[in-house]
């Protein structure tokens, strides 16, 4: 059974690209790079945060592209079939999830008129460099998690109960008093 989520963040993927200077430096030489960088950033974003992320690659200009999409975690991935733009997948996605109170729904692109869109269906926006805040405010919060774990300690006092550690230090008694 799916889990059903109630945070959404929808991505135009190719605008975050253009919009981030060092995603945009890797499309320069190698576009499918820069797709598989921000992938990777969106998906430990959607683990850590919980909220169900769906980025969006148009193949508005690739002949004979049909529709195709992967699913890792929280993190979709989608990329449009072909003269399927970006802005009319997001907006097509927002209108079947429709006006639900109990769902909360961000369209994450720089573009006025998505922007736009988005809020008169009851969604809300966030702008790229937003994302990126967000993004990396998420990479920090991981990193203190991570480190505050490995310094951590596990000791067996802290996952076996008292009556068993005195059971367990009575027989280590027992057996330094019969050497």
């Amino acid at each position: 059974m799916k889990k059903k989520f109630t945070d959404y963040l929808i991505v135009d993927g190719y605008n975050v690209i253009n919009a981030w200077s060092d995603l945009n430096e890797i499309a320069k030489v190698d576009l499918e790079g820069a797709r598989d960088k921000l992938n990777f950033i969106l998906g430990e974003y959607a683990a850590f945060s919980g909220i169900f992320t769906i980025v969006v690659y148009d193949a508005y200009r690739v002949k004979a592209h049909t529709k195709r999409e992967e699913e890792v975690g929280n993190l979709k991935i989608v990329y449009t079939k072909e003269k399927q733009t970006a802005d009319s997948y997001i907006e097509k996605l927002i209108t079947e999830f429709g006006p639900k109170k109990h769902l909360s729904i961000r369209v994450a692109s720089d573009d006025m008129a998505e922007q736009q869109m988005v809020l008169g269906k009851g969604g809300s926006r966030i702008t790229t460099r937003e994302l990126n805040i967000e993004v990396q405010r998420s990479n920090t919060k991981i990193k203190t998690t991570t480190k505050t774990k490995k310094t951590e300690k596990n000791t067996l006092e802290d996952v076996v109960d008292t009556d068993v550690l005195r059971k367990l230090e009575e027989i280590r008694k027992g057996v330094s008093k019969g050497k």
